[in-house]
């Protein structure tokens, strides 16, 4: 892809939201070094869905292609010193350590810039670099809690619910990856380095800005709990998922005299458009009792008919067959060093039509250590005397 060549990143960062994002540049054809702990990542040995493939955990897989590893015992002053080069080098050093963990191994943002002045210097954190928040642990569910997202998600029936994935985490990465971009361009145009921050609060609140401006400039009082089907608090029914004898249905924005003619509703097909506000549980509950009665399928041919937004509700299964999703090469398949076959979730955009690859599966632990310390000048036998020391780890 190559839109990123020639750029430097040196990554020290753990888990998904720093990984993610480092991935991000990684795919768009940056050298990303990514410098592990001597035993590997904490993220290697942890896996969503208790899932291993060759031995890897998904929670490492999902995020940490086209990289390259260095394992480093950063506590060792030679380790240390070995980061320090890898620093000097780099166009962009990225790491979502606690505030104040990069300091204190002699890593943090004043020393990184007297090092190299031109130095992008990105840090991503839970809360932020300070404040009263700054040493709590800093999690995606915890976010989701404090940041109203699990409030806002779920109907008044139900207790708030924590979205199904690491919402906050993924956001995040997308949120820190852009954020480095944009201080590349300025130290392209200026030669300027620039500290660049995100946190996960920060971009849990991105995520509500419609819900969040809409209710902080309206009646304060009103409930974040949606009816029974609505999708959220502040839409309007039947804008939805309602239940059909085989699955669930989607239903978006739409006139309710064309539902109810479509559902076969009169009742519903003499509503306007004052009463999708004003009715809506008495709405979502004519829509209910009408997509109970047939399948699906039966139910998207009908929608279809009469012009109305309509998706069925898919599992992970029907994603992967699904047309578009495979027209699009959203999930790409290769194969980890172990030669064991991999499907992974493609980067998000194309570039002149060209959607960017797997050009490096996630790496085994130090599987470039060698490598990146010759380009450091390092001889082949001061690389087995580091490993000797334990300073550094080789893939075995």
């Amino acid at each position: 892809m190559g839109m990123l060549d020639g750029v430097k990143v040196v990554s020290f960062n753990h888990f998904m939201l720093g990984p993610l994002a480092a991935q991000n540049l990684g795919d768009l054809g940056a050298d990303v070094i990514m410098i592990e702990p001597i035993g590997g990542a904490y993220q290697r040995n942890w896996g969503g869905g208790n899932t291993y493939v060759g031995g890897e955990s998904v929670a490492f897989l999902v995020a940490n292609r086209n990289k390259r590893s260095i394992a480093l015992d950063l506590k060792s002053d030679r380790g240390r010193e070995i980061a320090l080069a890898l620093v000097q080098g780099a166009d962009v050093v990225m790491e979502n350590f606690r505030p104040g963990i990069m300091d204190r191994l002699g890593l943090g943002w004043e020393t990184a810039r007297r090092l190299n002045p031109r130095l992008i210097f990105a840090s991503a954190s839970g809360w932020g670099s300070s404040g009263p928040y700054v040493a709590r642990p800093g999690q995606d569910l915890l976010i989701q809690a404090r940041s109203g997202l699990a409030m806002i998600t779920g109907s008044g029936s139900m207790p708030p619910i924590a979205v199904g994935v690491s919402i906050a985490d993924h956001h995040g990465a997308v949120v820190f990856s852009g954020a480095i971009l944009a201080a590349l361009v300025r130290q392209g145009r200026t030669g300027e380095g620039a500290w660049v921050e995100v946190d996960l609060m920060s971009a849990a609140l991105d995520l509500q800005q419609e819900a969040m401006v809409a209710f902080l400039n309206g009646a304060r009082d009103r409930d974040l709990r949606s009816p029974e089907h609505v999708a959220g608090w502040h839409y309007q029914a039947p804008y939805g998922l309602y239940r059909t004898s085989d699955g669930h249905l989607a239903i978006s924005i739409c006139a309710l005299g064309e539902l109810g003619t479509a559902l076969d509703q009169p009742e519903l097909a003499a509503m306007d458009e004052d009463d999708s506000w004003s009715r809506r549980e008495e709405i979502t509950a004519l829509v209910q009792q009408a997509t109970e009665g047939d399948s699906t399928d039966a139910w998207c041919e009908r929608l279809e008919a009469h012009g109305i937004w309509h998706a069925p509700v898919q599992d992970y299964n029907d994603v992967a067959a699904d047309p578009q999703v495979r027209h699009n090469g959203n999930l790409i398949e290769g194969r980890l060093a172990s030669g064991e076959a991999v499907t992974l979730v493609a980067h998000a955009a194309t570039y002149d039509g060209e959607r960017p690859g797997l050009r490096l599966a996630p790496q085994p632990i130090g599987a470039q250590t060698a490598e990146i310390l010759g380009e450091l000048g390092y001889s082949a036998e001061a690389v087995t005397e580091l490993e000797s020391a334990g300073v550094i780890a080789l893939r075995e």
